[in-house]
């Protein structure tokens, strides 16, 4: 019976190991997962998320969708929500998406996904337009109007040069008169807007170029709207706010045109937020459209498919079985001695965002300072309950006042501390006076550095990118640790700090 038991622990081990290894094989076998982060180029991940307040009845809500986008090709999109229905029009020069519900009675979140890569075909931006009409405007509005154009094309020499100099004198630090004008007055317009309806009073087509920049991570990226001119053969595109002419390289053309970007029929629009992220990931991409059209829903049950808020969550979630397995391995086969389980995988958490350094040295500081005044508040024979609540109270004023005296000695790192799991310090703090109580202060110090060994040792692994790519890409591979850890628990052998004590025994 005891060998059955022993036998099925490590059978059960074994399969988990070859299980998530077979996973992952196949992954990258059948699909061409990367296992590699530079084995990939680089793509952005942009998500839209409309947040809409609906009404009684039916609600549309149409958006404008990337269609013609200079520089940029878009690889993959999804159109993320519960209980609408999608209709793409699949305009040649401008695609909008309509989510419709027959009724709606909470406020509703959706959601659109493109991923965008790097693509230097030429690409028109908008067919050949007609001339427009000149506006017509109250006075004196109409007369600063005429001026204005009268004057730029005295001082150019066709299109463009009429263009770039409307946007010098809109972006001039002084502006004239009229300018101001418009500027300053009522209108409400902004310089894009100015400069379209004085180019269409000079009889210059002129489009709306709205789009934002693919930066490397930004949670609400502003919309940027530039301004394009046609001068009888193609397009010239301007900045309003700067004047300068061409699209910077950075910039993902949306939509073209005065329409807004999101436009609800039946509801309100509550909140608009664009998400970029930049990632390493289109042979990813490429390989999880692999899968998806081999039918093996490993995209559907991937952590890539969660928003980009929950990712960036999870790549630091996934790391905590790491560091609880190193921690594992560090007490049963080294033999190093820890306060707590999993503490110092917590604390190496926090080294993360402090440094390990800065880490060390905070730690250090804020239990020493705890644990004198842990033993202070011993004398005031406290039951465990309030005691551990005081404890607490203390170690929180602690971690402020480091904070409070980091900022006015101008030491950017102390202002960190507030990222330690405050409870585990102060646990820390009555299990070290207890220890030092009953065992003596050298096994309390003992424990405390092995503690701070283990969390120190722990950052340094979870600080490798790798790892926090393969727990990204590959979750299979917990599998690996879990059974790495149902073996590592089996162990019954001596530890290495063991054989050092007793070492003139084995003489």
């Amino acid at each position: 019976m005891i060998m059955k038991r022993s036998t099925h622990g490590l059978t059960l081990a074994l399969f988990l190991v070859l299980a998530g290894l077979a996973i992952f094989a196949w992954k990258v076998r059948a699909f061409g997962f990367p296992v590699f982060p530079d084995e990939t180029s680089v793509v952005w991940t942009v998500q839209a998320q409309i947040s809409v307040d609906p009404g009684p009845g039916a609600m549309k809500v149409a958006m404008q969708l990337p269609t013609r986008t200079p520089g940029y090709a878009l690889s993959d999109e999804h159109f993320i929500s519960r209980g609408f229905g999608t209709a793409v029009d699949d305009d040649r020069w401008q695609r909008e998406l309509t989510w419709s519900v027959r009724r709606a009675a909470k406020e509703q979140t959706l959601y659109y996904r493109g991923v965008f890569f790097e693509n230097d075909q030429d690409v028109e931006l908008a067919p050949r337009p007609k001339f427009p009409k000149p506006p017509e405007l109250d006075e004196p509005y109409q007369t600063a109007l005429g001026e204005i154009v009268e004057e730029v094309r005295d001082e150019s020499a066709d299109v463009v040069s009429f263009a770039a100099q409307v946007l010098v004198k809109l972006n001039a630090p002084a502006p004239e008169d009229n300018m101001a004008l418009f500027l300053q007055g009522p209108l409400g317009l902004d310089k894009a807007h100015i400069a379209q309806m004085i180019m269409s009073a000079a009889r210059i087509p002129v489009v709306m170029l709205n789009g934002v920049r693919l930066v490397e991570q930004a949670r609400a990226a502003p919309l940027e709207t530039w301004i394009a001119v046609h001068n009888g053969t193609g397009w010239t595109v301007f900045d309003p706010n700067s004047g300068n002419q061409g699209l910077p390289s950075d910039f993902l053309l949306w939509w073209v045109g005065d329409a807004p970007m999101v436009e609800p029929t039946g509801a309100r629009l509550d909140d608009l937020r664009i998400s970029i992220r930049r990632q390493s990931v289109s042979a990813l991409n490429l390989a999880t459209e692999r899968a998806r059209q081999a039918g093996s829903g490993v995209d559907e049950f991937s952590l890539l498919a969660l928003p980009l808020d929950l990712q960036s969550v999870y790549e630091v979630l996934l790391l905590v079985p790491l560091g609880a397995f190193i921690i594992a391995f560090l007490r049963n086969v080294i033999g190093l001695r820890s306060f707590g389980t999993f503490m110092p995988v917590l604390i190496a958490l926090a080294f993360r965002e402090t440094q390990l350094v800065a880490g060390l040295v905070l730690f250090t500081v804020i239990v020493s300072v705890g644990l004198l005044i842990r033993f202070y508040l011993e004398k005031l024979r406290l039951l465990l309950v309030p005691r551990l609540s005081a404890v607490l109270i203390i170690v929180v004023l602690l971690m402020a006042a480091v904070s409070v005296l980091s900022q006015r000695l101008g030491v950017d790192a102390g202002l960190s501390v507030a990222l330690f799991p405050m409870v585990i310090i102060a646990m820390v703090i009555e299990r070290m006076s207890i220890v030092w109580e009953e065992h003596g202060p050298g096994n309390a110090i003992l424990d405390g550095i092995g503690s701070l060994a283990i969390a120190a040792f722990a950052y340094l692994v979870m600080g490798i990118d790798l790892f926090a790519w393969w727990a990204l890409v590959f979750p299979e591979l917990m599998l690996v640790l879990l059974g790495l850890t149902i073996a590592l628990g089996r162990y019954t052998g001596y530890r290495v700090t063991e054989l050092i004590r007793f070492r003139e025994l084995a003489k």
